[in-house]
Parts: C-alpha cells; sequence; structure tokens
C-alpha cells in the first residue's frame, strides 16, 4: 500500500479549521472527498498541523495511503480538479516510505502571522492579516520577542482547550520585521501548543503599541498563568509556511 505526502495550500477563510467535524466544512475532509471521487477510496489524511478556522496554509503537509500506485504528477492533477472549487491545492505529491507520518515525522514547523498597520481598512487584505490601526513599534516587538525564545513552560500562551500533556516547549526563533505597512512575525519549532502563535502575536501587539514594555513579556512568560496573556490575535493572520522533516 503505497504511502504519499501532499505539500497543501489552502485558504482558511470558509473553513472550520483542518481537522474533521460534522458542524463545519474542513480542509481534512474536502482532501478525503476528493481522494473519495478520484481513487474510490474512503481514507483518512494526516496533517502536519491542525490549524484552526480561518487560519492559511501556504506549506501544509498530509500524507495519505492509498490501495494501489498513482503517478504522482497524475495524483496531483487528478485532486485538484477535484478539489474545485474549494480554496485548496496541492502543490506537490511525493511517494514516501511506510514510516513516513506527516505529523510525527517533522522536525520543524514554520509559521508567520501578517499584520498590516495603517489607518486605512483593508481590502485586498480582508481576513488574510491583522488590520492594526495605532502605530506599532517594531524595533520594540522584536525586542519583546527574544525574551521567549528557548525552551520554556509556555502556559501563559497556552489555550485553555490545549490538548498537549505538557506546557513545555523549546521555541527556535521568533522574529518581527516591517516592510512598508506590513508587520511580519516569523516563528518556528518543533511544536507548538493550542494558540500558542496567536497568543504571542497578540501580546507582542501590546508592546508595539505602548501599553508593554518589553520586559513585560518575560514577567508574563513567568507568570506561567493565562490571564498574564494579551488579547490573543485573530486566526485570519496567521499562515503555516513550511514542515521540516528530517530528510529535508
Amino acid at each position: 500500500m503505497p504511502r504519499y505526502k501532499l505539500t497543501i495550500e489552502y485558504d482558511g477563510t470558509v473553513f472550520g479549521g483542518w481537522q474533521r467535524q460534522a458542524n463545519a466544512p474542513t480542509i481534512q475532509d474536502a482532501l478525503e472527498q476528493a481522494i473519495l471521487k478520484m481513487c474510490g477510496e474512503q481514507v483518512a489524511v494526516f496533517g502536519a498541523g491542525r490549524t484552526d478556522a480561518g487560519v492559511h496554509a501556504s506549506g501544509q503537509v498530509a500524507h495519505v495511503d492509498l490501495e494501489r500506485p498513482w503517478l504522482e504528477e497524475r495524483l496531483r492533477g487528478g485532486l485538484n480538479f477535484h478539489l474545485r472549487p474549494a480554496p485548496i491545492a496541492v502543490l506537490a505529491v511525493e511517494t514516501v516510505p511506510d514510516d513516513f507520518h506527516a505529523r510525527f515525522s517533522a522536525v520543524r514547523r514554520h509559521y508567520v502571522y501578517r499584520i498590516v498597520n495603517r489607518r486605512s481598512p483593508l481590502v485586498l487584505e480582508r481576513d488574510r492579516a491583522w488590520h492594526v490601526a495605532r502605530p506599532l513599534n517594531v524595533a520594540a516587538m522584536n525586542a519583546g520577542a527574544q525574551f521567549l525564545l528557548g525552551k520554556h513552560d509556555f502556559t501563559t500562551f497556552r489555550s485553555a482547550h490545549c490538548q498537549s500533556t505538557s506546557p513545555v516547549k523549546t521555541l527556535d526563533m521568533l522574529a518581527v520585521t516591517r516592510t512598508g505597512d506590513l508587520i511580519e512575525i516569523t516563528t518556528n519549532a518543533r511544536s507548538f501548543l493550542h494558540n500558542q502563535v496567536r497568543s504571542m502575536v497578540g501580546s507582542l501587539k501590546l508592546v508595539g503599541e505602548g501599553s508593554w514594555m518589553p520586559e513585560d513579556m518575560a514577567a508574563a512568560l513567568e507568570a506561567k498563568d493565562r490571564s498574564a496573556c494579551g488579547t490573543v490575535a485573530p486566526p485570519w493572520g496567521l499562515y503555516l509556511t513550511k514542515v521540516d522533516y528530517s530528510d529535508d
């Protein structure tokens, strides 16, 4: 039974998230339905990250086992045909060993959070970035971000609904940059807690507007208390951009 690695792009606006659920359309369900139409097989698709409702991806990774072998390009083209008109595209298909797992074989996940920092409302970027009208100090935000690097208990930046067995994670990168009105907060780690990135971004926004000092990020982290976190940033600014594997 061949196993295939899928690299996927999607606009999360109309979806209830990655994971299959009864009361909302999801990316996982759309992919499984496309496979059923093309291959005639009822299968489970496993993703590298369970993105929330409204979160986008330019480099999500999934895997699926099929009964018979397919040419990679034919499978990619057929899935994209059957996914229409859903805002999902399979960018690449690769045959992988049986021990490859999209989630458990991943060694690093990369995210970017996009803020458009201007007075005027968003038109082209609506539902694809967080609109913040108040001026933000990017240098202060980046200074505050550095206090979160490394291995810590991230309870403060963890959703109350997080199912992870431990709040301890190692954050390898967190950087804040600006190009014109666009602010990008880039981060990567082996894995993240539920809502961790959006929670960190919401607190960094407080630093940027001057409500917090950069050192307040360290104090919030040390508190290990969800109430010490700033307002969680909305999902539509967040993108899963890449997943690394040991053989990459």
